[in-house]
């Protein structure tokens, strides 16, 4: 059920919303400052802005210009639109139109959804982000809508169903806009669920395409699942998608395998923990690369695909970045799907013994031996992973991807799984699963990373899990925040911490910057919540108390904060 409940202020002064963005305008996003068009401010989801006002040497003077409540308890995880001196921003149970340049409210569009949503989503009540074309606003709904928004109005223009929370699905993702449709996926792998992607026609909601991405009988792929495993095989599809324009390719990752414990589907299982090159006017899959066949760890591969050229053995390609959940930091050729290189990037890895670049396929350690042979064991890095959802950027001007990224390793003991709906198809004991950390180390890293190598230039530990996106500007700087609350600037050269402000809530939402009348904002999300704050509390208190402790102090109430420097 979806019930609109309008506010609109008019209010004089406030920037006229009119003006409809086209192809075009999303295709530049990367390249112009003044909007934000785009999940991961481009097409290529870099998360870079080559705006240099704000810099290294003059952050210090950064001071918040405005804060909007949001009137939500929930984890805030969602990447503002910005257009035309206006912002809008999503939450689980609503869009908000402000103007920028007083925080003030335009409007807001509510959603209603049946009270049992929450009971089949797993790991958070949150909403990632919106996407925009011709004066729509495009977003999903927790209990599996597709739904455009008059961005001038605030009121819904259409609404298509894409997906029921009876069959173990939800939505949270932001869609995708290409020239052929606007491009969405699904959440559910704990579920017994079968990830699919969805096209869309972005002026009437009609339903384009869908392609699932466990393919069933006669499908290429079928055979690498056992009987009918395929029905409940996971795969979710909960993260959005990158795209390139010259090669009309879209690059969206694939989540866990269903159950867990992988005995029970043995073979590769293609395409769980995948990114897939498709053919955003069909679905049709072009190419794909399979980070983890088999999958038993929950190692979801739909994080983001980093779109760039880089210089490869005096080669000037077009390659991919993907820093996987698994612990490896991966490069492909984004036009085959080549490996080029794959390296750890963590600490502590011990599920695999490396990758075989021949075959592009994960060296099955002892551990892992000892897992599918039945025992308990402690796997790094733990479900988790090595980095989460939270996602990565890329600088080209030094060459190096900055991430958060994980130092948790996880309980694991097989079990026969139980399909029963509304509750986990994981197969494992989850009173094993606890989560761990090494003695006298952090829970947590920023780091920036040689992609090339999978070697840190610098690091930054965090005692409680950093849990949000980073972005990297042209004036030298990182920006991300922490769970504790402070929203943090970083020297992009050197992990020298330069600002910090607390917000009053856990971070785990996405920065964005952008000028407006030649001013650069920086703008953020404030917001506990998601997996790590759901979670570790419960199954982490092994060895780490006191960041239970610490975690558990932090208040929730949702919030927008933006920033300029101080005249």
């Amino acid at each position: 059920m979806l019930k609109r409940v309008l506010c609109a202020a008019v209010i004089a002064g406030m920037p006229v919303i009119a003006g409809a963005q086209t192809i075009d305008d999303l295709k530049n996003d990367a390249a112009t400052t003044d909007d934000v068009l785009t999940l991961g401010m481009g097409w290529g989801q870099t998360r870079y802005s080559p705006l240099e006002q704000i810099n290294a040497k003059n952050v210090g003077r950064l001071v918040p210009v405005w804060n909007y409540s949001l009137g939500d308890n929930r984890g805030q995880e969602a990447q503002p639109i910005v257009h035309n001196g206006v912002m809008y921003v999503t939450t689980h149970d609503a869009t908000h139109a402000i103007d920028v340049k007083t925080g003030k409210n335009i409007w807001v569009n509510k959603i209603e959804y049946p009270p049992e949503t929450p009971r089949i989503v797993c790991c958070g009540i949150v909403n990632r982000g919106a996407a925009v074309l011709d004066g729509r606003l495009f977003r999903v709904t927790l209990d599996g809508n597709v739904i455009a928004i008059s961005m001038e109005t605030g009121e819904e223009m259409w609404r298509s169903a894409a997906a029921s929370i009876d069959d173990g699905y939800s939505m949270t993702l932001a869609p995708l806009v290409t020239p052929a449709a606007v491009i969405t996926g699904v959440s559910g792998g704990e579920y017994g669920t079968r990830g699919f992607i969805d096209g869309w026609d972005p002026a009437t909601g009609r339903h384009l395409w869908r392609k699932y991405v466990i393919p069933g009988p006669g499908e290429e792929g079928n055979e690498t699942w056992p009987g009918d495993t395929w029905k409940h095989g996971g795969a979710p599809t909960w993260i959005t998608g990158s795209y390139d324009p010259e090669l009309n390719l879209v690059y969206w990752g694939t989540g866990n395998g269903g159950p867990w414990n992988a005995e029970f589907r043995k073979g590769d299982n293609l395409y769980i923990t995948s990114t897939l090159a498709m053919r955003p006017e069909t679905g049709e899959i072009v190419w794909h690369y399979q980070y983890s066949p088999n999958d038993p760890y929950d190692y979801d591969e739909v994080g983001e695909n980093i779109l760039t050229d880089m210089m490869i053995d005096g080669t000037n390609r077009k390659v991919m970045i993907h820093v996987a959940r698994n612990g490896y930091l991966y490069v492909l050729d984004r036009a085959t799907g080549e490996l080029l290189r794959a390296n750890q990037y963590v600490r502590h890895l011990n599920w695999a013994d490396g990758i075989d670049m021949a075959t592009g396929r994960p060296i099955d350690s002892e551990i892992t031996k000892k897992m599918r042979s039945g025992e308990e064991i402690v796997v790094w890095p733990g479900a988790f992973g090595g980095k989460n959802w939270f996602p990565a950027s890329y600088s080209p001007k030094t060459g190096l991807v900055y991430s958060n990224t994980l130092e948790i390793g996880m309980g694991y003991k097989p079990v026969e799984p139980k399909l029963v709906k509304g509750t986990f198809y994981v197969g494992i004991d989850l009173s094993k699963a606890l989560f761990y950390v090494k003695e006298g180390e952090k829970h947590s890293y920023l780091r920036a990373m040689d992609p090339l190598t999978g070697e840190s230039k610098w690091e930054v530990g965090f005692d409680v899990a950093n849990w949000g996106g980073t972005m990297t500007t042209g004036g030298g700087l990182v920006f991300t925040g922490a769970q504790t609350g402070e929203f943090m600037a970083f020297d992009a050269d050197n992990g020298d911490k330069l600002w910090q402000f607390q917000t009053g809530s856990g971070i785990i939402g996405q920065p964005v910057t952008y000028t407006i009348d030649g001013v650069q904002y920086v703008t953020i999300a404030s917001g506990i919540g998601g997996a790590y704050r759901n979670y570790f509390p419960l199954l982490g208190g092994v060895n780490a108390p006191e960041v239970v402790e610490e975690l558990t102090k932090v208040q929730p109430g949702g919030s927008f904060w933006t920033f300029a420097l101080l005249k």
